[in-house]
């Protein structure tokens, strides 16, 4: 019995050791071919996004009518956030493949600002769960019980609302930093979450009580997807012509929100797994973070301008015409 405080005690040093190794040297631990395919994934989903996000905000802000309805603001908010949100995370990936080194609040910057992005992009979409709910359910009622001069109030709100969901996270993140200085100043969230979140226990419920919140949006997200459903079943939309577009309309909605609910629920269980065990293996957990953080966060984001945009007919016809797809039919005079 005597021996096992010492055992612990060796335990500990060695783990901490292996800490500060990791710390120090962290890009020895995976193969560089794995690396740098997980770095180039962000880059990748910035690419895609950049290429048809602007032209779908471009086509939405240049068109009066367009612009009186509130599902295309509340769209054009989320493609909007989910644009700023991939560039600040590629700027960050970007930044840490260079080496760059960034003091505590610069690194706090970049983590404050990816979370208002990322929060908003979800709040959004909640926002167009609803603006569909209340489209559906009092159709009489729409333009006076949600005109657009209340939308631009409620995508003021959602910004509001979205910063105050990382706040706490970000704040303890900055304390954690102060009270106990880090030798590495790498800003990366997958590195946050194996070196910092990992070791810390405030900062552990900080961040799950954040990612609680928005499963919690996501659910109610689905939930309002499948209230929808229930009242428009017994109605036309799912028989006759309008079947395949209302069904595929649908489809899209649940494919972008499970790829959405998927890397939040794993993030949950790894943050449950770091207050539950103390040693846990470094190498796998920096796989785990580099998979869900540059792979199954950027991807839905990626995603959602080519989802959206190709299934509204306004938008379609501007992106195929804007990239060359669209044929043009010529029509000849009759003699």
């Amino acid at each position: 019995m005597n021996g096992s405080p010492v055992n612990a005690s060796n335990s500990s040093s060695v783990y901490q050791k292996q800490v500060e190794l990791f710390t120090h040297q962290w890009h020895v631990f995976l193969p560089p071919r794995h690396s740098r395919a997980l770095q180039v994934c962000p880059i990748l989903g910035f690419v895609a996004v950049f290429l048809v996000t602007p032209v779908i905000l471009a086509r939405i802000l240049t068109r009066p009518q367009m612009r009186q309805e509130a599902r295309y603001l509340l769209l054009a908010n989320a493609l909007l956030s989910d644009l700023l949100f991939v560039s600040v995370y590629t700027l960050s990936t970007v930044l840490n493949a260079a080496g760059v080194l960034m003091s505590g609040w610069a690194c706090a910057t970049f983590f404050f600002f990816m979370g208002v992005m990322y929060s908003a992009g979800i709040i959004s979409t909640k926002a167009m769960v609803l603006d569909t709910l209340l489209a559906v359910l009092a159709p009489l009622r729409y333009f006076a019980l949600w005109p657009v001069s209340r939308t631009k109030r409620a995508i003021v709100g959602i910004w509001a609302v979205s910063a105050l969901f990382p706040a706490s996270a970000v704040g303890v993140f900055v304390w954690y930093q102060s009270s106990e200085p880090c030798s590495n100043h790498i800003c990366s969230l997958p590195l946050l979450l194996v070196l910092s979140v990992s070791h810390s226990t405030p900062m552990q419920i900080s961040m799950l009580l954040t990612v609680a919140g928005i499963l919690l949006i996501l659910l109610l997200v689905f939930s309002g997807y499948m209230v929808l459903y229930c009242r428009t079943r017994k109605s036309g939309v799912w028989r006759g012509e309008r079947s395949s577009r209302a069904k595929g309309t649908f489809l899209i909605h649940y494919f972008h929100l499970f790829l959405s609910f998927c890397p939040m629920l794993l993030l949950a269980i790894e943050l449950l797994l770091y207050c539950k065990y103390d040693l846990l293996d470094l190498r796998a957990n920096l796989w785990v973070s580099l998979v869900v953080c540059n792979v199954m966060v950027v991807l839905p984001k990626a995603l959602a301008p080519y989802l959206y945009g190709l299934r509204y007919r306004d938008l379609r016809g501007a992106l195929l015409s804007f990239f060359g797809l669209k044929k043009h039919t010529a029509v000849s005079p009759i003699m």
